[in-house]
């Protein structure tokens, strides 16, 4: 109920995703809004199946304070929907919403992994290499300590390897120059750290650039300038689709041109579209959550759901669990909280 365009998007999406994946959707929120949107898809008349509406007459807004919010609003669509996992009757959790807020829930009512302190949400930038970048953090916390980075990398090193099948990840950490010696006092003081976990295969600092290069298959930052940078790379996709678009259709000559190129076209949309990602998996929670943007329309929704039932079916919280035992995780956060 949170998000930019709820409850339409969510609805469309969860629809989409009934009938495309054979999946039952649970619909949290409130219940009057939800049924009348449905009544406009003719959820009704045209016998769609596979959706459950459960009631949760609270929302917490995009702007309300997360703290305040989640303690109070026990009857919101997050911790309603939340509870639904834990009780065994839903895989996982998808929300568009408030993200401080889905976290700040999630660990609360979930918990964490053993050996996770914060939860990170992870992001598969596309690159021009054959694999993505895993990213992360991107939007779960906006103020980091060193050790929480060291966390950040153990988390997504275990999901590199487990989910995405990468022997030997390599890990950067994001910063404005490749010496140790650059950045703030965060990624000065996580460097080492990062350098003392043996299994990690830590390559040191990577730019801005190096995101998009496919030549590190992990890059750990903190959620503010995570953030930035997922948002930063979306807004100058969207441009330079745009501005292809618009300069394939000046002229006759490239016109022409574009109905020929139009199968490449369209693949190179599909890798940078975010809607074909669905939405960001929170790693270190202990079942599964999936948060999109505020603004995901019904595709993303759609593929945000996608995302939770590969995750069961591939068993992948259980993978990153076994993932952060054999990287030594407790050990190695105990060494980096203690430094």
């Amino acid at each position: 109920m949170g998000s930019d365009h709820a409850p339409q998007a969510e609805i469309d999406g969860a629809l989409s995703a009934a009938r495309d994946f054979g999946v039952g959707v649970i619909l949290v929120g409130q219940i009057e809004k939800v049924e009348a949107e449905l009544r406009r898809c003719g959820w009704r008349t045209n016998g769609d199946r596979g959706i459950e509406l459960v009631d949760a007459p609270e929302v917490i807004a995009m702007d309300d304070p997360v703290a305040t919010s989640v303690r109070r609003k026990k009857k919101s669509s997050l911790r309603i929907g939340i509870k639904l996992v834990m009780e065994g009757r839903a895989e996982g959790f998808v929300s568009a919403g408030n993200t401080g807020a889905a976290m700040a829930t999630a660990m609360m009512v979930m918990g964490t992994l053993p050996g996770v302190d914060r939860p990170a949400l992870a992001a598969l930038i596309p690159t021009k290499s054959a694999r993505p970048t895993l990213l992360l953090d991107v939007g779960a916390n906006s103020e980091c300590k060193p050790y929480h980075l060291v966390q950040f990398a153990i988390m997504g090193d275990a999901y590199s390897r487990s989910v995405l099948g990468t022997v030997k990840p390599s890990v950067g950490l994001m910063s404005i120059g490749e010496e140790e010696a650059k950045g703030n006092d965060l990624t000065k003081e996580a460097f080492p750290l990062l350098r003392q976990v043996s299994s990690l295969n830590f390559v040191g600092n990577v730019e801005g650039r190096d995101v998009f290069s496919g030549m590190v298959d992990v890059i750990v930052t903190d959620g503010f300038t995570g953030n930035v940078m997922l948002k930063l790379s979306e807004g100058l996709t969207e441009a330079m689709l745009s501005m292809i678009k618009r300069e394939l259709t000046s002229s006759a000559v490239t016109k022409a041109g574009a109905v020929l190129a139009r199968p490449a076209f369209r693949n190179i949309k599909r890798r940078l579209d975010y809607s074909e990602y669905g939405g960001a998996p929170l790693l270190g929670v202990s079942r599964i959550v999936v948060v999109g943007h505020g603004r995901s329309n019904a595709r993303a929704i759609r593929n945000a759901i996608r995302n939770v039932k590969e995750f069961s079916e591939n068993h992948t919280s259980e993978k990153i669990e076994r993932g952060i035992a054999e990287t030594n995780a407790s050990q190695a956060l105990a060494a980096a909280r203690s430094g």
